[in-house]
This record gives C-alpha cells, sequence and structure tokens, in this order.
C-alpha cells in the first residue's frame, strides 16, 4: 500500500514538474543566495510568484504578511520564510479542497461547461471511467451539437467507459438532447448523468443564454438539480482562466472546477490564483491522458509536489 502511494505521488511530480521547476527551483535558488530576509529577496519572490501566475492579488497579499512576519520577528531566515510560505499557500488551497460526492442525488445530475478546447469531453470520459469502474451507472448527454467531433469524441470515450452516450444529428437543439437524456436516465435508475455543453456556438444566440436554457430544463425535470456545475479550465492559459471563473459563475454559479493539461504548463500557480480570489472548489486536476491521470484534487498532494 505504501509502494502504491508512493507511485501514484511520484506521477503526480512528474505531471507537475514544468510548475514545481518554475517556482521551487527558483525559490530554493533565491533562498539559498540570501543569508537574510531584506527588500531585495522579498521583491524577487514576488516576481516569482508573479511569473508562477500566482496573480497579483494573492502574490501582493502573501508578501505584505510576510512584511509583517519579519517585522515583528516572527519570520528571521530565509529559510523559515520559505516554510511560512508554503504552509501560506497551503492554507489557500486547503479552503477549496471539496472533492466531487456524486451518492447524494440519483440521477446525479452534473453539467460541464467551459470554453472550446479546455479539454472537457476528455475531461468527461475520464470522470465517467471513474465512476463505472467504482460501480455506478452512467449516462452522457452529447449537448455540444454544434461541433460534430465533440459528439463522436464523446461516443468515443462513452464505449471506453461503459457509459451510454444519448445525441441527436448534428446542429439539433442542445436543449433537446438535454431533455430526452434526462428522461432516458430517470427511467433507467442511472446513477450519474453527465451533459457536455458546447463553449462556442455557430449562431447568434449568446452561449451564456444557451448554457442557462439547459440549466433552467435540468432544473424544471429534477428539483435542485443540475447538483454539480463543472467549469473545466486549461492551466496553459494560466492568468486567462481566472477571467473565464468569473464569466461563468457571474451567468450560472459554478459549484466546482476541474483544472487540465498540468503536465503540459509551468502555470499550475494559477490555482492559488484563482483559489484566492475565488470560493468555488476544485474537484479535479489532469496530469496526463490516461484516465487514472484525472485526479481528485488535494491540496496537501499539490503543495508538497509543487513545493
Amino acid at each position: 500500500m505504501f509502494n502504491k502511494k508512493k507511485n501514484v505521488f511520484q506521477k503526480l511530480k512528474e505531471g507537475l514538474s514544468k510548475t514545481r521547476n518554475q517556482l521551487k527551483t527558483r525559490i530554493d535558488g533565491l533562498i539559498a543566495s540570501k543569508k537574510k530576509i531584506d527588500d531585495q529577496l522579498l521583491e524577487e519572490l514576488e516576481e516569482i510568484m508573479i511569473v508562477s501566475d500566482m496573480g497579483v492579488q494573492v502574490t501582493c497579499g502573501l508578501i505584505e504578511k510576510m512584511k509583517n512576519k519579519v517585522k515583528k520577528g516572527e519570520v528571521d531566515q530565509p529559510e523559515i520564510l520559505k516554510q511560512y510560505l508554503r504552509d501560506e499557500i497551503y492554507n489557500i488551497l486547503d479552503n477549496n479542497d471539496k472533492n466531487l460526492e456524486v451518492s447524494a442525488r440519483s440521477p446525479f445530475v452534473i453539467m460541464v461547461i467551459g470554453v472550446n478546447g479546455v479539454g472537457k469531453t476528455t475531461t468527461i470520459g475520464k470522470m465517467a471511467g471513474r465512476f463505472t469502474s467504482g460501480g455506478k451507472s452512467v449516462l452522457l448527454a452529447a449537448a455540444d451539437t454544434f461541433r460534430t467531433a465533440a459528439v463522436e469524441q464523446l461516443q468515443i470515450w462513452g464505449n471506453r467507459a461503459g457509459a451510454e452516450v444519448i445525441s441527436h444529428p448534428g446542429g439539433s437543439d442542445p436543449a433537446a438532447v438535454v431533455f430526452d437524456a434526462l428522461k432516458a436516465a430517470q427511467s433507467r435508475g442511472t446513477d450519474v448523468l453527465i451533459i457536455d455543453t458546447a463553449g462556442r456556438i455557430h449562431t447568434k444566440t449568446n452561449l451564456m443564454e444557451e448554457l442557462k436554457k439547459i440549466k433552467r430544463i435540468v432544473a424544471k425535470e429534477i428539483v435542485d438539480a443540475p447538483h454539480e456545475i463543472l467549469l473545466t479550465l486549461d492551466a496553459t492559459t494560466g492568468q486567462n482562466s481566472i477571467s473565464q471563473v468569473k464569466l461563468f459563475d457571474e451567468a450560472l454559479g459554478i459549484t466546482g472546477i476541474a483544472v487540465t493539461k498540468l503536465d503540459g504548463t509551468s502555470k499550475g500557480g494559477v490555482l492559488v490564483a484563482i483559489s484566492g480570489e475565488m470560493n468555488i472548489p476544485f474537484r479535479y486536476i489532469g496530469i496526463g491522458e490516461k484516465i487514472e491521470d484525472l485526479r481528485d484534487f488535494n491540496a496537501g498532494e499539490f503543495i508538497d509536489a509543487i513545493l
């Protein structure tokens, strides 16, 4: 069991290696080059954090706290400063460390949103695989009807995961697909229904209005649904992710976030920025192409892997 946990953590470290090299390596180098905490050290540390996409707001807040600790004599050595920084970042992330629990409702309806190209459909497929391997029945709704490739991709993932896909011909009304999927999930006693949605549409209809329409249909058919509105973000977009969170949250009310492509970027610090500015739980992080590379977010493991 210990070796298995070690191997899993090692894979997480490997997946987050670019972020660790950006953050930990530079911080370690800075700390090693300084014998005392001075303004220059704090300025260089601030630059490292901002370049690592931890956000200006969060970074400035942390640096200000550090200055106060130094002034009071509570932090008086560079090495202690590093541990203090780690603890503070952990506290920020731990506030939003809440895994998704789908057993409370049946069907548990998850509406997955996000712009095109963030890995939304792939994330849905991996989620479906996790649920079916855990003994739950899963139904997928292909409501991104404006992209034929999205429907085909979802069907491929559905086959892999053992989850049926409800779809209509290309260009169909997404709301009609969702309605049929809801009826099917209810009649079959399905445990989990996951709805794939468009990230861009080819009509004059506003994307957010289209998504609101889907949300209303779900709520009309099943009380308290959708039970999860999961925003998928591409970590490689860095600070742009924050504006996406704010935009989608204002329109729909996000209940959870999945961050993909962390294995391909040095911008993993954006999770700290998002967590510091928005009170929305992180559900999953993606660190590779395989189903098992979609991981439940764990603040402690994430911090250990990057710092």
